[in-house]
């Protein structure tokens, strides 16, 4: 698979999830170069569901670690997906060249 990003989005991962245990998970996988657990394990808000963005050294662990997706942790199914960095990204924004939107009249 050829990758252009080392960074993967893990998704419905449980709320019990700690950012340790992630970096556990996906450590196997590759070396981990940032782990990003939102919200934070510290946070005080009562969350149903978190998101984890793991940056790799190297693109290959991205492929590798889509095999993931699916896989049980605590309690949830992770789906795991690449995400592309900002200015990376290989196709141009839609919004960045279009100009204001008009109003709707009809409403």
């Amino acid at each position: 698979m050829n990758c252009t990003t080392n960074v993967v989005q893990v998704t419905n991962v449980s709320p019990s999830t700690t950012s340790e245990q992630m970096r556990m998970l996906f450590g196997f996988l590759g070396t981990i170069e940032e782990l990003k657990l939102f919200p934070p394990d510290e946070s005080p808000l009562p969350v149903t569901s978190r998101v984890c963005f793991v940056k790799f050294q190297e693109s290959e662990s991205v492929g590798v670690s889509q095999h993931l997706t699916n896989t049980v942790f605590v309690d949830r199914a992770l789906i795991v997906v690449p995400f592309a960095e900002e200015g990376k990204s290989r196709a141009p924004s839609l919004m960045a060249d279009s100009g204001p939107l008009p109003a709707n009249r009809g409403l």
